[in-house]
């Protein structure tokens, strides 16, 4: 069985920081791009962040470039995103993901991704 279980979320205060992990199971993930995604409440889930497959590229959504650092280390299956100088505007639920598709392309779209985690809440209070 496929899963990625996301964790490291909390409630932290306004400039603080938090990591997300995200462990995969079930099939190796080291081919895959991996993304980072957030839904905040009354929201669309968005775009966060994306790593290619062996770390040498990333992409970033706008708001969170400076702050956010996305990573993965292949031989734990693990994908982190090191969150600081957080915002309240980045609360939100945020859910790790995987595209299969043998791709060097970080796609910031949902439908290209083809494995979701259950989501790690994170609030960032004022």
């Amino acid at each position: 069985q496929v899963q990625l279980v996301e964790s490291g979320g909390g409630l932290v205060q306004a400039g603080g920081s938090l990591r997300l992990s995200c462990a995969a199971s079930g099939r190796t993930f080291s081919s895959d791009v991996m993304g980072w995604f957030r839904q905040a409440p009354g929201k669309e889930r968005e775009f966060v962040a994306g790593i290619s497959w062996n770390g040498g590229s990333t992409s970033y959504t706008d708001s969170v470039k400076g702050r956010f650092t996305i990573s993965r280390d292949n031989a734990k299956n693990t994908v982190y995103l090191q969150m600081n100088r957080l915002k309240p505007e980045d609360t939100a639920v945020y859910y790790c993901a995987a595209d299969r598709h043998w791709t060097v392309v970080i796609s910031t779209v949902e439908r290209s991704y083809d494995y979701w985690g259950q989501g790690t809440q994170v609030t960032v209070s004022s």
